[in-house]
């Protein structure tokens, strides 16, 4: 019985080897480094990879293999925009886009097919008027979970006691279902307005967020939902056990009808982080149903400290991921990232209140949902700075935001050039939640996978095989495009290219 057993394993490792696959697109002279670019998705069998360089924007489109069948110009798009960002159906895809003519800004929509041709005209989302050059984007566009409902909004915050935050919801076919122009009252000069979700019923849900001074943590936190079909605002405050709040992340659990607001907290301004805070709102009623706070404690602070002391193990880490489950639980992921340098160290007070939430003259242009990390892309400017990705630690919480398990994924990442290779990606396969990411082996970076079970178990596979020799990956960019499939962009002799790789 045991001999069958040994042979049973040794069959399903051998077949999990073999299962694995990656192909490579071939480097192309025009995508060099400095290449923009966005992994669209999959689309009727084609994957679309849209490209920018020096006002010059086109669609790769790449078979399954990963070689490129076609590359289309983007003429209709004006020679410079501000951002793009695309929205991926089974059969087409949205591209939204900014762009300033003189003193307007406009948000566009353009539907392309799967080949990246345009189907029919642009179309105009919003307008704004403004008196000044917009570098950053003025508006975001969020989705619903089913993407049935897409919202774009701005936010007036010309008034420091009255923001004005307009809203346009659109549906699949991008049709405006209504438009809203909505006051928020903000009684203190430190109030700023949180992260934005949309649930599957057109509902739009924010948080707003008090403070004494720009770089304290956050003392007082309201929930403000706003029901389609109405241009009122529900708003509750939120009770904060006494502690203080750093970022706050919001997330919409369609399956079990309620919003999640999760954050790290201290118990004094500016403290050491000490655990997790999460409140639940139930959508139905209007009201939170559960607010919890979860101390960490020495386990798993010695697990997660790195070159942190035991006290300050946290004071590194920032929520990336939150993940719903349908019986009502979910999982909160989070990495250490900072920098280090002869120039002063990264500060999360830099991040979480500085470049996120930039406030050119009249509009509040933050862009949290970019911002999963504290510097850009390709920054590489500043040769004198260190950037640190290192552990992960991911906590499971049940319907109630009860902690039931928590563990760490151990990594050391560093980078004197870029911050591009560093970070993780997630692949969500159903059974496992796997952790992509580079892993550093004399000079080459390797590719590595760790995955961890719905009880929180943690499997540390092997640097994953059948990987060519000179290509760089940057997993943090990837985008998961099937149950088990994810396309990454990687760097080969300097020029752009992309791999899919299988589990």
């Amino acid at each position: 019985m045991k001999n069958w057993i040994l042979c049973f394993l040794l069959l399903a490792s051998i077949y999990q080897a073999g299962a694995q696959k990656v192909f490579y697109s071939e480097p192309d002279k025009n995508d060099i480094r400095q290449t923009n670019f966005e992994i669209v998705g999959k689309i009727n069998g084609n994957i679309l990879i849209y490209k920018s360089l020096r006002e010059v924007h086109s669609m790769s489109i790449y078979d399954l293999e990963m070689k490129e069948k076609e590359r289309v110009k983007l003429n209709f798009l004006p020679g410079r925009i501000i951002n793009a960002d695309f929205l991926a159906y089974p059969d087409f895809c949205y591209l939204f886009y900014q762009y300033q003519r003189k003193n307007i800004i406009y948000s566009m929509a353009a539907k392309l097919n799967s080949t990246g041709k345009i189907i029919g005209e642009p179309i105009v989302m919003d307008t704004t008027s403004i008196n000044f050059w917009a570098s950053n984007k003025m508006y975001n566009v969020i989705t619903s979970e089913d993407k049935q409902h897409i919202l774009v909004f701005k936010i007036n915050s010309r008034n420091e006691r009255s923001h004005v935050v307009t809203t346009s919801l659109f549906n699949k076919e991008m049709k405006l279902l209504e438009k809203n122009v909505i006051p928020v009252t903000m009684p203190q000069r430190n109030d700023f307005l949180t992260e934005f979700g949309v649930d599957n019923e057109g509902n739009v849900v924010f948080a707003r967020a008090i403070r004494n001074q720009p770089y304290d943590n956050i003392n007082q936190l309201f929930m403000l939902v706003k029901k389609k079909g109405t241009n009122q605002l529900i708003e509750h405050e939120l009770d904060l056990k006494n502690f203080f709040l750093d970022d706050i992340k919001i997330k919409v659990d369609n399956f079990n009808k309620k919003y999640l607001a999760s954050s790290f907290y201290t118990k004094t301004r500016n403290g050491n982080i000490e655990g997790l805070y999460t409140a639940i709102w139930d959508v139905a009623l209007n009201t939170p149903k559960a607010i919890s706070t979860v101390a960490f404690d020495e386990r798993i602070r010695n697990d997660a400290k790195g070159e942190n002391s035991l006290r300050s193990a946290f004071n590194t880490f920032f929520i990336n991921n939150i993940i719903v489950r349908k019986d009502g639980g979910f999982l909160i992921a989070t990495e250490s990232f900072y920098t280090t340098g002869r120039s002063s160290g990264f500060n999360r007070g830099d991040y979480l209140y500085g470049s996120p939430f930039m406030r050119p003259s009249d509009y509040y242009m933050f862009s949290p949902y970019s911002f999963s990390y504290p510097w850009w892309r390709w920054n590489n400017f500043n040769q004198i700075t260190r950037y640190h990705a290192q552990n992960v630690a991911v906590f499971s919480f049940d319907s109630s935001a009860n902690l039931s398990w928590n563990n760490v994924i151990n990594k050391m990442q560093y980078d004197d050039e870029s911050d591009a290779f560093i970070g993780y990606q997630m692949l969500n396969t159903g059974d496992q939640l796997h952790f992509l990411f580079n892993q550093q082996d004399k000079r080459l970076q390797l590719l590595s996978s760790q995955s961890i079970s719905p009880a929180g178990e943690i499997s540390r596979s092997p640097t994953l095989r059948n990987l060519d020799k000179g290509y760089d990956f940057m997993p943090r960019y990837g985008k998961q495009v099937g149950s088990r499939q994810i396309i990454f962009p990687c760097l080969y002799r300097n020029f752009l290219c992309f791999a899919r790789l299988d589990l």
